[in-house]
């Protein structure tokens, strides 16, 4: 039975909605399939609806009005930081995404120092090194499963490049990072969110005490010398005004920004994968793109050349949004599209949905990159039509490093090795918390 959130003041609507089942609300529709669960609720609701998920009322903004109004916040009602906290806060908190106001805007024009174009380019070239060294591991062969071992090419060149390498840690200790990097991450939407054994709430818990370990125990070496990797960065840099991180804030944006940076990508580089080998006549033209630029160590600005892989590196995040969601939480009572949201609201903006919209993308479905391309851009049909990177003062602030980092991996890639994929192949997407495919993205790897 439809209700509405609460009673709206004169000139606002009241936000439709309903509980769904006990405490849990709607969460396992959304896990099963988040399409879906929202095309459902968008046609029952409209773009602004409510409700419960871990026994707190959730506001869900979809289709790209609601989207666009969230992300742009004009009234600054909606905050980042306490909307996130409601999820990650315990594993994540004091990351750049979880900050607000003035705080948010100076840690980013600090932060935004180890991103300029001049410091992208030395990322660029250290890349390269790390990307052979860990496809020389790789075995091909029939099955081969593409999303674990990206995840572990994407980690390692995190390490390189954010950390200058990881000195002393064996692999063994590198995948306890990366095992504790995903319990963070998944807890995220856990339903029960106490810290019961085998939980996955005790999971990030624990993972989080792993990763602070694991940061402070670099951190002098860090702050004693200067480097190019990001973690030296976060130890030198200073603002125009000369304002510096702390110890605490150096370690917490360095979790943060280790899991945003081989979480997303490894998505973006295991769905282009799958879709290159089920499309070869795509993969063929990205490979004679790449082939073109007669090297196979390309620097930054080569790689703004290979615009097939750009098409196909869009059209990938379109299909499969790494980040699906943001989240927020009203600071005061405000609204969106006429809804009233009242102070306290914790709020859902489902960035995803608008990605699959047939009234927005024709055939959304379909595996077509050159929707990007100049003579159609059917992503300009509203300015929130493709919104991976979010939006407003949020938007992401490590894009561009994202797009050379993926760039580079499927430029060795499409170098080194030919690889397809069934047609008719679906990959079984987990959306327990950032979406990945359950089966590990299996491709049939040859080499060249």
């Amino acid at each position: 039975m439809t209700k509405m959130l609460a009673p709206p003041p004169p000139g606002l609507e009241p936000v439709p909605g309903d509980s769904g089942l006990p405490y849990i609300g709607y969460a396992l529709d959304y896990m099963r399939d988040p399409i879906k669960a929202y095309d459902k609720r968008f046609h029952r609701h409209g773009p602004v609806s409510w409700f419960r998920f871990a026994g707190r009322p959730w506001v869900v903004l979809i289709g790209p009005d609601a989207v666009g109004a969230a992300l742009q916040n004009r009234d600054r009602a909606l905050q980042s930081g306490p909307g996130w906290r409601a999820l990650i806060g315990p594993f994540f908190d004091r990351g750049l995404m979880l900050m607000d106001g003035d705080e948010h805007t100076a840690h980013r024009r600090i932060m935004a120092k180890a991103f300029t174009r001049d410091r992208l380019a030395l990322y660029t070239d250290a890349m390269h090194p790390s990307i052979e060294r860990t496809l020389e591991t790789w075995v091909p062969g029939d099955g081969f499963r593409a999303y674990p071992a990206l995840k572990e090419l994407t980690l390692s060149l995190a390490t390189e490049i954010f950390m200058g390498g990881a000195e002393g840690s064996s692999d063994q200790e590198m995948q306890e990072v990366n095992r504790a990097f995903i319990g963070c991450v998944q807890a995220a939407t856990a339903i029960v969110r106490y810290p019961l054994p085998g939980s996955r709430w005790r999971k990030g818990i624990q993972g989080r005490k792993r990763l602070e370990a694991f940061f402070r125990r670099y951190l002098p070496a860090r702050r004693a010398a200067e480097g190019n990797d990001i973690f030296s960065v976060f130890c030198h840099v200073e603002s125009e005004d000369g304002e510096r991180f702390s110890d605490d804030d150096v370690v917490n944006h360095m979790i943060f920004l280790m899991m945003a940076a081989h979480d997303t990508s490894t998505i973006t580089l295991s769905t282009a994968m799958q879709y290159l080998g089920q499309y070869p006549e795509w993969q063929q033209r990205c490979r004679e793109e790449s082939e073109a630029l007669g090297t196979a160590t390309p620097v930054f600005a080569q790689l703004d050349d290979l615009t097939a892989l750009d098409l196909v590196i869009k059209e990938c995040q379109r299909l499969v949004t790494p980040v699906p969601g943001v989240v927020r939480r009203a600071r005061a009572d405000t609204e969106i599209l006429g809804h009233f949201i009242p102070k306290g609201t914790l709020v859902n903006v489902g960035v995803h949905y608008s990605h699959h919209m047939a009234e927005l993308w024709p055939d959304p479905e379909r595996f077509d990159p050159e929707r990007f391309a100049p003579e159609r851009r059917e992503d300009r049909v509203h300015p929130h039509a493709w919104t991976p990177f979010g939006g407003g003062v949020h938007r992401c602030l490590g894009q561009h490093f994202s797009g050379a980092e993926i760039k580079s991996v499927l430029h060795h890639l499409l170098l080194r090795y030919e690889w397809d994929v069934p047609a008719d192949y679906v990959a079984p997407m987990n959306f327990t918390s950032l979406p990945f495919p359950d089966d590990g993205g299996p491709i049939n790897l040859r080499a060249r």
